[in-house]
């Protein structure tokens, strides 16, 4: 299997064997397998997981698995929480959309940020047949036919050569060990349902079906490429982006021709508007100035004879990093200040709820604050053994309606402060302590 990733990697010329590529790895086993493969054929890459707070204690051990995976390859790790129900919740998304819209946009944060080359996903042939199943279930354009690209701007598909019986024949080769994620059982999400009562059946017609599939994904992705040419084209002559990430599509007053409806139908998909609203921006004229419409990441006004799309911030689904330099964050209704000292004699700990005084050489910076999240734990102060702090915070009568907005300030993903109630018991200043960090919360003043 070696050996055809690398003769498929050079084929379809995916990247450079000198070219930094940004691995997404779940802890699952096709992407446990993908970050064997690139470390044996020694190509250059990074780790990047994402946590989706889905699966509580079963998330924070994935996040667990795939950080020692990255040490054992001795690469880069990148990781994030996100609060991914609040997310679908907000925009009336699906999970797994709403999953896939932030990955995607995390990916490309990282991949600019750290200088990666390529974000390389761990799709194989299987996927991309169940993909059709779905994009056709739904309805569909041309780019529902060819199941996943194997490359798509910055995103490549390096194991989309690869059958699920040369991965598992992999992984016996390897004795790889992998994490089973239990949602994948589940017949609710549409995926699921397809790889679990569709494609069996559909396998039983024609044993070949997957790899037919994947040949006629071949050939509507060639008429994709020459479509994605003339969108380019399009792009150029009407595109303009300004610094903080915000699109001005020029749009000329002339009746629509079919190509013209369809370039624009193409650019939209790139922003994650459904068919719906697709085609109430394409029925808009220029008598609807101001005009908005939104999709989960994107807002698009109506201008005059333009097109003016904003990203949307979503900051409050991301984590805030702390940087060790810092000495103030900026929490919205409270300030965190930040501040270092020694552990001398004579030394009084500052006490109170707002609060938390640490030994500083128990931190590892940037630390993380983001809101609680089911399956979170740590050890209170005074205790040698983890809670759960949902019980915690029970335990504390908070009410549910506060419990849900309740920080965590965390290090290298483990809970340091349960901000405004208690500190971990791994991070108390003792008679060793040395260094201290001192963290303070403090109520904006209202004006």
């Amino acid at each position: 299997m070696l050996e055809d990733f690398i003769q498929f990697v050079r084929k379809e010329n995916l990247f450079q064997a000198d070219q930094k590529i940004l691995l997404a790895v779940s802890g699952g086993i096709d992407s446990v397998v993908m970050a064997k493969l690139f470390s044996l054929a020694k190509f250059n890459f990074g780790i990047a997981h994402v946590n989706f707070s889905l699966r509580g204690e079963e998330s924070l051990a994935d996040e667990v698995f795939v950080k020692k995976l990255a040490k054992t390859y001795k690469v880069n790790y990148h990781t994030i929480c996100f609060d991914t129900k609040a997310f679908s919740e907000k925009e009336k998304l699906s999970t797994q959309m709403a999953a896939r819209i932030l990955r995607y946009d995390w990916f490309e944060e990282i991949r600019k940020k750290e200088s990666y080359d390529y974000i390389a996903t761990a799709h194989h042939q299987m996927d991309s047949a169940e993909t059709v199943l779905i994009n056709l279930s739904r309805g569909s354009g041309i780019a529902g036919f060819h199941g996943i690209p194997v490359k798509n701007g910055h995103i490549i598909r390096p194991m989309a050569f690869a059958t699920q019986e040369q991965i598992f024949d992999f992984v016996v080769s390897y004795k790889l060990t992998w994490r089973e994620d239990s949602s994948n059982t589940s017949t609710q999400y549409q995926r699921n349902f397809i790889r679990h009562e569709v494609m069996p059946k559909l396998l039983e017609l024609n044993p070949h079906f997957v790899q037919n599939v994947a040949q006629s994904s071949t050939n509507v992705a060639l008429i994709e490429q020459w479509m994605q040419a003339e969108l380019n084209l399009w792009k150029e002559e009407r595109c303009k982006n300004d610094e903080s990430g915000n699109v001005f599509v020029k749009l000329f007053d002339t009746p629509l021709a079919v190509k013209e409806m369809v370039m624009r139908q193409q650019f939209l998909l790139a922003f994650h508007f459904n068919s719906d609203t697709m085609a109430h921006i394409l029925d808009a004229d220029d008598k609807q100035i101001g005009k908005i419409f939104e999709s989960a990441s994107h807002v698009l006004n109506i201008d005059r004879q333009q097109w003016v799309l904003s990203p949307k911030d979503q900051s409050e689904f991301k984590p805030i990093l702390v940087q060790e330099e810092y000495e103030t964050v900026d929490l919205g209704n409270q300030l965190l200040h930040i501040d270092f000292g020694e552990n001398e004699n004579g030394f009084e700990l500052p006490t109170g709820a707002h609060i938390a005084c640490l030994d500083a050489d128990t931190l590892t910076f940037p630390l993380e604050i983001r809101k609680y999240q089911e399956g979170d734990w740590f050890c209170p102060l005074g205790m040698n053994q983890k809670k759960l702090i949902s019980d915690f915070l029970t335990d504390k009568k908070v009410p549910l309606n506060l419990k849900k907005n309740v920080q965590l300030v965390l290090s290298k993903g483990s809970v340091v402060w349960v901000m405004g109630y208690r500190i971990d018991n791994r991070n108390k200043v003792t008679d060793k302590t040395e260094g201290l960090c001192i963290l303070t919360l403090e109520n904006k003043t209202k004006p």
